[in-house]
């Protein structure tokens, strides 16, 4: 989690100064729910994302080099330079993406666990997206699919509380969200995702749950997001009690507080931590601006498929 949130705070600098471009969503504040539920699954299941999709890469161990890189446009990204902060790929993880269209990458999820069904694979997919995707119309048609056909996914629903700018509260009559998988037969909970034990927990629960054969499960994690919807947001549709307030949950601190109070770790070891988190990020920096830009002859590749 520490590793998520300085790259999160060196990534809001290198955007200020130009050095990253288009869109920068930050995870700041999110970073137990990747962390905790990311840690649940096997090696050889799959990931899929949103948009705010760098404390998932990093947590499923994308290269801290190959993130900042491709935050930077780089031909050294883990994209290559061609997808940027929002379209981060690690085929070599099975980590899938990072899309940028609001729930577009839900049918693509359901498809990866038909396709696992079908292979009688005992994989599974564990697809991540927010409050604001229960909204677009494909996120009920998967939900019904994979209830219908028994698949293997685990819908992890990041509840910030805001779709954009908008509160939950305007936007979804219903804001229990685990509510409505259950009205598809999808067994559900909810978690506090500002608690990387809890959601770890929780994450184990549904990931045994789908392990068995059980048909899918859905994890709503009540999180919180500290900064803006992206960096182009004022954030002025909440207070700053209200974020002053959801910053004493801090999922960072709460666990360093239970790993010092239950005597899991020193002080020392905390400060060593941060210490080696910010060389790490610090070098990924280097490592980017060094990089060079893809040629312009890499705007064919990848344009269609090489057939042997």
């Amino acid at each position: 989690m520490a590793l998520l949130r300085v790259f999160e705070e060196r990534a809001a600098e290198q955007y200020m100064l130009g050095k990253i471009r288009g869109f920068l969503h930050l995870y700041i504040g999110q970073e137990a729910v990747a962390v905790g539920a990311i840690h649940a699954l096997g090696r050889d299941d799959y990931v899929t994302t949103h948009y705010r999709d760098h404390g998932h890469a990093l947590a499923r161990g994308l290269s801290v080099n190959a993130v900042m890189a491709e935050l930077f446009g780089k031909a050294t990204g883990c994209s290559k330079g061609m997808g940027g902060s929002m379209h981060l790929f690690d085929a070599s993880l099975n980590f899938a993406g990072g899309y940028a269209i609001v729930a577009g990458h839900l049918p693509l999820s359901t498809g990866m666990g038909f396709a696992f069904n079908y292979l009688n694979d005992n994989r599974l997919v564990a697809t991540f997206f927010g409050d604001g995707a229960l909204n677009e119309g494909e996120a009920h048609e998967v939900l019904n699919m994979s209830a219908l056909w028994n698949l293997p996914v685990v819908f992890i629903c990041e509840n910030n509380l805001y779709g954009m700018g908008i509160p939950l509260s305007q936007s979804m009559s219903n804001t229990q969200l685990h509510k409505m998988a259950e009205s598809y037969g999808i067994a559900s909970a909810q978690v506090d995702g500002m608690d990387v034990l809890a959601v770890r927990e929780a994450a184990e629960t549904a990931v045994q749950h789908v392990r068995s054969g059980n048909g899918p499960y859905f994890l709503e994690a009540r999180t919180y997001r500290f900064r803006g919807h992206s960096m182009a947001d004022p954030v002025l549709y909440r207070s700053k009690d209200e974020e002053a307030e959801y910053r004493k949950l801090d999922p960072i601190a709460q666990y360093g507080e239970w790993l010092l109070s239950s005597k899991m770790a020193t002080q020392k070891k905390l400060d060593a931590i941060s210490a080696e988190v910010e060389k790490q990020v610090e070098e990924s920096i280097a490592f980017a601006e060094e990089s060079p830009f893809p040629s312009p002859e890499d705007l064919y590749r990848n344009v269609y498929a090489q057939l042997p």
